[in-house]
Parts: structure tokens; sequence; C-alpha cells
């Protein structure tokens, strides 16, 4: 069975060689289209977690490796050092986070989104938790992953995946990586494939939730924030609009994110009119 398993590897790294070099423009172009990724949906105490693999949500940006070019979710080329681009296995694609570490989501922004990569990129860890073109199920893809990335390996590490036991087991390992700094935990579905969609088989687990809505306007403060930011006026893609009060640094409400930015928020449910409850100012999106 193993020397089947290896041999499919083979016959996957051929193909997907030779599918790149049959597609490969003749001139690159400066940026992609945004890569189509499997995107994950809130896990919910419903759903009962036994058996799915736990890993930690890494708070960083999601990086996406073409077999040729690193990406971001957005479609942005990210310009790697040559390093770290040279631990990356050429027509393979990777499905990833780029991550510093615990709480160092904006050194992470300021290091990958630079134009010109610099040594803080020694710091910066390849996250991978996907390969999106590897057949089999999710457990195949992910030993498939193992056996790609060498140990030694100072940039790109498949992601640890620990099998989840239970509810309690769940919501004590999310409490556990909170307490550390870390952001949460994310669930696979045992058997599930690489779907490019907002997909069930992928759950996200952490201690509150989170989405994005575009500013579009400034409420003046009172008050002590009197000639300040009181709120941001915002509308979610789905056009419902409400408005976020808290959060803000005093520098922040000095100078809001203008008209037009798109926001990342957080929140604990939703009303039945379908607006979030409590909502928080979290940081502006970069990617």
């Amino acid at each position: 069975m193993a020397l089947l398993r290896i041999l499919a590897g083979l016959s996957f790294v051929q193909s997907c060689a030779a599918q790149a070099k049959d597609t490969a423009p003749e001139t690159p172009a400066a940026e992609a289209s945004k890569p189509a990724l499997l995107l994950a949906n809130v896990w919910k105490p419903s759903i009962d977690p036994t058996g799915w693999w736990m890993s930690e949500k890494y708070d960083g940006l999601r990086g996406y490796w073409d077999g040729r070019k690193l990406w971001s979710r957005k479609g942005h080329a990210i310009h790697a050092p040559d390093p770290c681009l040279a631990e990356l296995p050429t027509d393979i694609p990777l499905d990833g986070e780029l991550w510093i570490g615990r709480g160092q989501f904006e050194e992470t922004l300021s290091t990958v989104l630079s134009q010109t990569p610099d040594d803080r990129w020694k710091r910066v860890r390849f996250m991978v938790f996907d390969a999106p073109q590897a057949p089999g199920t999710f457990e195949q893809r992910m030993e498939f992953l193992r056996a790609t990335l060498p140990a030694e390996n100072q940039f790109a590490k498949p992601v640890a995946q620990e099998r989840c036991k239970g509810a309690n087991h769940l919501l004590a390992e999310r409490d556990r990586v909170v307490a550390l700094g870390g952001e949460g935990l994310m669930l696979r579905q045992p058997e599930s494939g690489y779907e490019t969609r907002r997909s069930p088989t992928l759950l996200k687990v952490k201690p509150h939730d989170d989405a994005e809505a575009t500013v579009i306007a400034h409420l003046a403060g009172k008050g002590r924030f009197a000639g300040k930011l009181g709120s941001l006026r915002v509308e979610t893609p789905n056009k419902r609009q409400f408005s976020i009060g808290t959060g803000f640094t005093d520098a922040q409400r000095e100078s809001p994110p203008p008209i037009g930015t798109v926001i990342t928020y957080r929140f604990r449910g939703v009303t039945k009119k379908g607006l979030p409850r409590f909502p928080s100012y979290l940081r502006v999106r970069q990617d």
C-alpha cells in the first residue's frame, strides 16, 4: 500500500509538471486572478467534532503557492526571498498561512506585503495545510505533504494535525491555544477532498466570530470622543448596514479607516434581523 501511494505521488508530480508546462504563459503577468481556495465555515456545538482533525488557526496571511509563484488570497504577488522559495516544490500547488508567531499579525503583514524582501523574512513560516491538486483524501494529501516537505525546512512546514476526541477536547484545546496568544483552531472533516468554495468540511473554532464589511461613513463622536470618530458605519457583502463604535485605539479614532476600506470586525452571534451582536473593530483587511 505504501508503495502504491509513493507511485501515485510520483505520477501526480509528473502530471502537475506537464500541465504547468502546457499552460504557462509566455510572458508572466504581474498579478494573477484570485486563487480558487477552500474557505471555512464556523463550527457550531450542534456539529459533533469527534474524529475530525484539529490544528491551530494561524493568524497570518493566506498564501497560495501555484508551483512557481507565491500569491495572496486576493491574487497579489508575494515577494518572498529566494531561500524561502527554494524550499517550495516546483509545479506542486500548496495552500497555507504565512505566519511569524502568535500575536504578530501586524508584523507578518508588514513583512510579507513588502515589495522588497528583507531579513525579517527569516522569521516567517509558511504553514502548509493542504496540497490542493494532490490525489486522495485529506489524510492522503497530508501524507503527501509530509513526504514532499523535508523535516529540516526552515520556511515551509506541514501543519500538525490531531484527532479530536469530542467537543470537550475541542474546547479545551481551543482555550489552551487562545491562552497562549493564538486565535483558535481549525477542524477538518476526515477523508474530505479539497473544494474551491466555502465548505462544511472545514470549520474554524474561535471564542468569537469575525467577518468583513466596507466602511461607508464616519459618525462623529460625542463626550470624550468629541472631534474624533464615534463609530464607523459599515456595509456587509449582503448589503446589511450597521455601526461599529468599539475596538478603536485613540490613534484610530483620530485617523479612522477611509471610506471604501474593507475592515474585519468581531461579534458574538447575530440578531433576529441578521445583524451582528456587539460588533467591535479589529483591523483593516490588507490581503
